[in-house]
């Protein structure tokens, strides 16, 4: 197993919850035994520190450590902590990274401790709790939170535009003229002698505002924030089941349609290319936004507290409004749904401890705490109707758009498959190289060929 691990540590596992942040520590102090708990999200670390007392105070004898880390840091620390018996007793866990951890076991099942075997799926948001269960039938993960896609943009580059943002959750989009969601986009982007993408002498060469902005070939994350919601409302999934397929869908026609459409919004001068957002180490479409490269971009409800923050070159803050992800062939819009949970690691000491907090934070009243917070929605939906509060009454934001794709059901669930490194070794590149112009869309063929073997070759 432990060779296994080690080949881990040369993988590019890379997912759609990017977050990142300074590393640090904090520690709720009950007295006695002390519990490991990892996380890589800096936002989050205020609002668990707050959980992590409360559990320290129901737990006389019991205290929390938490350690953030940054996101390619957490990962490869917890590989490399798998492999040295350093690993946390409790961490945060990933739907990219968690079915390669269970196929390594380095994964507790939760059933098998008492604190966390009555854990019950419908406490949570539908569909969220299935997702960690692995083939054995077992529970690997317990629910934190979950996320879908929608639009942010500057409102006042649209009030430039002449664009009424109300009228953003009407587009609708297709892969044959890309509907009225592309001719927004094109309105939107500017040129450089202040030409709309939609007017004659337009210099698609020499944009200095984009209409939509873009996070990278999506290749990492199954285009979580970059075409899912496209692919997703013209009817595709990715695999033949979810979880655990085990036949990819890359050549489909509704695929490739959708990708052939969406990266042409590049060649077309409407969305930043490759080069320009930073190749494999993308600028954030929060960034792009801040310096006006783009008016509009996708992206994850884990970004709000992200882009409510951002301020302009003056220093002052930077309107945000969020719109809905646009109608699609099928009649529907769509989202990605995806969700963190928190896993135990089979190196733990204290499992039964570990067990109680993972309790304690799946449950209504650590949910709640984060929910109050604002920073993401929370797995349970009262903590999730708390975040919409937060929200709306401190912030002053309609952050509908994520949840009614939730509440309209909507939406379509990240894809949990084995073999999450070699897949994402054969598809980013591919994925990159189709963005830059360098390979046609059908190529996703081959991959999709190489994709299929890699589970033929595990029977």
């Amino acid at each position: 197993m432990r060779a296994r691990l080690a080949a881990l540590l040369s993988a590019v596992l890379v997912a759609g919850c990017g977050w990142s942040g300074s590393d640090a520590a904090t520690t709720a102090t009950g007295g006695g035994g002390t519990i490991e708990y990892w996380l890589w999200d800096s936002g989050q670390q205020p609002g668990y520190q707050k959980c992590a007392d409360a559990f320290a105070k129901a737990n006389p004898g019991l205290s929390v450590h938490i350690s953030q880390y940054g996101w390619d840091t957490y990962w490869s620390k917890l590989t490399a902590g798998f492999i040295a018996d350093t690993a946390p007793d409790v961490f945060t866990d990933h739907l990219a990274k968690f079915a390669q951890f269970v196929d390594l076991k380095v994964l507790r099942p939760l059933d098998d401790l008492a604190p966390t075997a009555g854990i019950n799926d419908g406490d949570y948001q539908e569909g969220l709790a299935e997702l960690w269960k692995g083939q054995d039938g077992k529970r690997y993960g317990s629910p934190k939170d979950w996320d879908t896609i929608a639009m942010f943009y500057n409102p006042v580059s649209l009030q430039k535009a002449g664009i009424d943002p109300a009228t953003l959750k009407d587009l609708n989009w297709n892969p044959q003229d890309g509907g009225t969601f592309e001719k927004t986009i094109a309105h939107l982007t500017v040129d450089a002698n202040g030409v709309r993408g939609d007017e004659p002498g337009f210099d698609k060469n020499n944009v200095s505002q984009y209409g939509i902005g873009s996070d990278g070939s999506g290749g990492g994350g199954w285009g979580q924030t970059q075409w899912s919601n496209f692919a997703g409302s013209a009817g595709w999934q990715v695999t033949d089941k979810n979880p655990w397929g085990t036949h990819f869908n890359l050549d489909q026609p509704a695929f490739q349609d959708t990708l052939s459409w969406y990266y042409g919004l590049v060649r077309k001068g409407y969305m930043p290319s490759f080069a320009e957002i930073g190749g494999n180490n993308p600028v954030g479409p929060d960034k792009q936004i801040q310096s006006g490269l783009a008016a509009m971009a996708f992206d994850g409800s884990w970004k709000i507290s992200t882009f409510t923050g951002l301020t302009d070159t003056a220093g002052k803050k930077l309107e945000i409004g969020i719109a809905p992800t646009p109608i699609g062939p099928t009649g529907k819009r769509a989202s990605m749904f995806n969700g963190l949970a928190d896993s135990i690691t089979s190196l733990s000491k204290q499992p039964e401890n570990a067990a109680k907090w993972v309790a304690f934070l799946g449950g209504a009243e650590c949910q709640d705490i984060i929910g109050e917070s604002g920073v993401v929605f929370p797995a349970r939906p009262q903590g999730t109707e708390k975040a919409i509060a937060f929200n709306r009454d401190e912030r002053k934001l309609d952050v509908t758009p994520f949840t009614d794709q939730v509440k309209d059901k909507t939406t379509f669930l990240f894809p949990v498959t084995s073999n999450a490194a070699d897949i994402t070794a054969l598809l980013q590149p591919r994925m990159d190289a189709v963005y830059i112009g360098d390979a046609p869309v059908s190529s996703l063929s081959t991959v999709n060929n190489q994709l299929n073997d890699l589970f033929k070759v595990a029977q």
